[in-house]
């Protein structure tokens, strides 16, 4: 296995994006619905114009891509430094249980320190075991200041 920065601008690389983050967004923990045309479409060239975003593919032993992760820096006022916020994380059902997704954290966690990032973050569903297992031995926790005060809720607002 191996992985590897992604390069928005090379087909290959930007399709197989596309078809991993599409295969994500059909499974049950990925929502069950494909990408919308228009996204699949534009979703490459959208994040090649975004400094701040970054992506790691997964490729097996035969070279077929079977993971990945999206990942965007935001900021950290607290440090006054970046932070990663791991986006999205994709491994095909094939592939599950291989280390796939340990092999592309340590990838983005890489990157994040050459950028000069305090933190990663990530939302993950609390019904997805697996996943808050990998998680968990990837080195992260639930977010918390104060334990008086509780851990940190994800809450979205669609616009």
């Amino acid at each position: 296995m191996r992985t590897v920065l992604v390069d928005y601008l090379d087909p290959q690389q930007a399709e197989a994006l596309v078809q991993l983050l599409d295969a994500y967004a059909r499974d049950p923990a990925g929502g069950g619905h494909p990408l919308d045309a228009d996204a699949k479409r534009q979703l490459p060239a959208a994040l090649a114009a975004r400094p701040q975003a970054f992506s790691v593919l997964a490729y097996d032993s035969q070279d077929v891509p079977i993971g990945l992760i999206n990942c965007f820096e935001g900021f950290s006022t607290f440090a006054c430094r970046p932070l990663v916020n791991v986006h999205d994380v994709v491994v095909l059902a094939r592939a599950r249980g291989q280390g796939v997704a340990q092999r592309l954290l340590a990838h983005v966690e890489e990157e994040a320190r050459r950028r000069g990032a305090c933190k990663l973050t990530l939302e993950v569903l609390s019904g997805n075991a697996p996943a808050l297992k990998a998680y968990r031995s990837a080195g992260f926790d639930g977010y918390e200041l104060d334990p008086a005060f509780g851990k940190a809720l994800f809450l979205q607002k669609k616009l």
